[in-house]
């Protein structure tokens, strides 16, 4: 089973891959989102933030699809066109042969770092489970929230706990929403600002604000090394309080009531990364100053230096793409000549002593690079036998074949070649 997982072609190999490939992927998507959203600067923030979110989505399906394809392997990855062929030019370089010694390094690393991410994820949803638990109620406050859920048309129980320790109130839950309020709050700002918060935070959950944000932690723990992950994800908790600010205005006695009591809460600003929606969330200022002034609607100053930021070095992986595409069609060209094995130089493969005891048998396919002096510059399992040490021991054999290297125009070319191994017995 170990074999089977860290083989040429395995899963760690697809999943290795598909997370290098992000790279360049991630780059594309970044700056066509921040090039968008900085032709927008006036648009209402509910399509700026379907758009930022339309960025995050892609972000993770692009890579789930690339892993996808590679673990059918095969015709299949390359028969879809786009997809499919993207891969290759990254892997016809030489840096992809020191990337691919390596995979196993990469993939234990981002495992590593995946799991203290969902660590730190873990214990702040313990910590808002604890703050549920040991809240304190308070039945005054807590008929104030229903009336605006029933004002606001949020027909689930919201329920309400006073809790030590924060700055700002809190939203976290979908199916049971709950409202942490600060306990300082109660006592140190005046009831109707709090009232404005708490329609704050009653916007959110009307608008399942909660589901999206769970999300987002998922996006920026599985592609935590890619900085346009977290810069969308930013942008759509940015636009996502400038729509909560908008509803909750309404039924928070006016924008200049929730803009004064946003200013308080600036007064009181810190920071903290849990799974739950905070009143004090993107930028407190800009917030304020919308309100007070509906017609200034200022997008975040990152925009175009962001947009120039990950163009910039999108263009660049664009170039190198190409490059590499052109490269790849040389390498993938059909030559002339089609390379010969020199069977003398051909070693017979050594039979695992643990297939052999278990008179393992099968037939593996193999797909290989054969360079301009003859050697195998790559290799790897285009249809496995079904037994990890058979193919295993297929590769290491045809390594250490030498070929006469195809031909054309008379030179000799890089070019690709596939043969069969037949494990059976007499």
């Amino acid at each position: 089973m170990t074999a089977a997982f860290l083989r040429p072609g395995g899963v760690v190999d697809a999943l290795g891959w598909a997370l290098v490939h992000f790279l360049w992927q991630g780059a594309l998507v970044g700056a066509a989102t921040a090039l968008v959203l900085a032709a927008l600067p006036a648009a209402r923030p509910q399509l700026r933030y379907a758009i930022a979110c339309a960025g995050l989505l892609a972000c993770l399906l692009w890579p789930a699809v690339t892993l996808v394809l590679r673990l059918r392997g095969g015709a299949v990855a390359e028969g879809i066109a786009t997809a499919a062929q993207l891969a290759g030019p990254l892997q016809a370089g030489r840096i992809a042969g020191t990337v691919q010694a390596h995979m196993g390094w990469i993939v234990s690393a981002w495992a590593a770092c995946c799991v203290v991410l969902l660590a730190r994820t873990a214990l702040g949803m313990a910590w808002i489970t604890r703050a549920v638990r040991a809240g304190a109620r308070d039945p005054q406050w807590q008929a104030r929230l229903d009336q605006l859920a029933m004002a606001m048309g949020v027909a689930r129980q919201v329920r309400l706990r006073i809790v030590a320790g924060l700055a700002s109130p809190v939203t976290a839950g979908c199916w049971r929403p709950v409202v942490l309020v600060p306990a300082s709050l109660l006592s140190g700002m005046p009831p109707e600002l709090l009232q404005a918060l708490l329609a704050h935070e009653m916007a959110h959950i009307r608008r399942h604000d909660y589901v999206v944000n769970i999300v987002q932690n998922l996006a920026e723990i599985l592609l935590f090394y890619h900085p346009a992950v977290w810069w969308l994800s930013r942008r759509i908790r940015f636009e996502r309080e400038l729509i909560a600010d908008d509803l909750a205005a309404g039924h928070a006695g006016g924008p200049r009531r929730l803009a004064h009591a946003l200013s308080e809460l600036e007064k009181r600003q810190f920071a903290h990364h849990e799974p739950a929606l905070a009143a004090d969330g993107g930028d407190l200022m800009n917030r304020i100053t919308r309100l007070l002034r509906p017609a200034t609607r200022r997008a975040p100053s990152t925009t175009v230096a962001t947009a120039l930021a990950t163009v910039l070095p999108a263009l660049a992986l664009a170039s190198a793409f190409f490059a590499g595409q052109a490269q790849a069609d040389v390498v993938n060209a059909k030559p002339d000549k089609r390379a010969v094995v020199d069977f003398k130089s051909c070693a017979k493969p050594v039979w695992p002593q643990a297939s052999l005891a278990a008179r393992h048998t099968g037939a593996v396919t193999l797909r290989f690079l054969i360079g301009k002096d003859g050697t195998v510059d790559d290799a790897k399992v285009k249809k496995s036998s079904g037994h990890p040490a058979l193919d295993d021991a297929a590769l290491e054999g045809i390594r250490k074949c030498r070929f006469i290297a195809g031909m054309s125009n008379g030179e000799p070319v890089t070019s690709w070649m596939q043969m069969q191994y037949v494990w059976t017995f007499n």
